[in-house]
């Protein structure tokens, strides 16, 4: 069957989703940009950006659970102290 472009349209939550996934790898982008920044002016620059796409991530993070399309799942303690003694062992071992 060929594809329209009547057939294709994203819905609303496949847009959003879409949307949210963009801003996310914009924050990718801009964290490695801002690592890699030669100069405290581009990091200056980077840093702007870098928190303009957090706050629109965060923005359409709410716009999806507002119109329940995610429904976080709240951590268990044991997940949490997992994590917390991965991250523990880690910086032990950066300090070594």
């Amino acid at each position: 069957m060929k594809s329209s472009k009547s057939n294709t349209q994203l819905n609303e939550k496949d847009a959003i989703l879409d949307m949210l996934e963009s801003e996310k790898q914009l924050m990718s982008f801009y964290t490695t940009a801002l690592f890699e920044g030669s100069s405290k002016s581009i990091r200056k620059g980077f840093t702007a950006h870098l928190n303009s796409v957090a706050e629109n991530q965060y923005c359409l993070y709410n716009q999806m659970s507002t119109r329940g399309y995610v429904q976080p799942a709240p951590a268990q303690k044991q997940m949490i102290d997992q994590t917390c003694d991965t991250f523990k062992k880690q910086q032990k071992q950066l300090a070594q």
